[in-house]
């Protein structure tokens, strides 16, 4: 990915946390010669070194992805910046936006390694005070439906993560914009406007 110095995400939990929160992922990699994509959720374990996910059977990527080098990209909430936000109109709008791109390679896993994942992924989405608990469902079902599926673990070699948060702006003009994205109620602008206020904060502190 191409991450300017000061677009570069330091801070690992900041990555960490975008992996977390915005798990439903894209995730590629080669599929007889050619790129091939699928959108499904990941789930990193609590030791930070694998991703965990699952394909449906049916999807014909996991057919020779065993051992590929792979990407996952994590999408974290993005907006338009508009230049009227600006104290000048010499300027041009862009895009503020968190990504994480993790790096790996793939294994293919099964029997209980894969319940356990998929467990684990059921008690990441559901609601705590859920009615639906995973180890509820009749055992023949699940051992039916987990048949439909093909289960795989990333092992993480490499993560990047950027954060395009108008940082080669002046502060002024970072105020500026927070200010306007603050008006907004949609998520990704008041979560955009909350990041851009950490990392101002961080960079008045180095200032002092």
């Amino acid at each position: 990915m191409y991450i300017p110095s000061h677009f570069k995400i330091e801070d690992d939990e900041i990555i960490y946390d975008i992996i977390q929160e915005y798990g439903f992922a894209t995730f590629f990699s080669q599929h007889k010669g050619e790129p091939f994509a699928t959108h499904i959720p990941l789930m990193i374990d609590d030791d930070k070194e694998y991703l965990y996910g699952h394909f449906a059977r049916s999807n014909p990527q996991w057919k020779d992805i065993h051992n590929q080098n792979v990407l996952a990209i994590f999408h974290g909430p993005h907006c338009y910046i508009s230049s009227s936000w600006y104290e000048s109109n010499q300027a041009v709008p862009t895009w503020n936006y968190l990504a994480v791109h993790v790096y790996g390679k793939v294994e293919i896993i099964k029997d209980d390694e894969l319940k356990e994942s998929l467990s684990d992924l059921v008690k990441k989405y559901e609601v705590p005070d859920s009615s639906y608990q995973l180890d509820e469902v009749d055992a023949r079902y699940l051992e039916g439906m987990t048949k439909g599926v093909v289960g795989f673990k990333i092992k993480i070699k490499k993560i990047e993560g950027k954060a395009k948060l108008s940082q080669n702006h002046s502060i002024e003009r970072r105020k500026l914009v927070i200010q306007e994205l603050e008006k907004f109620e949609s998520e990704d602008e008041r979560k955009i406007a909350s990041y851009m206020t950490d990392y101002l904060q961080k960079d008045l502190l180095k200032k002092k």
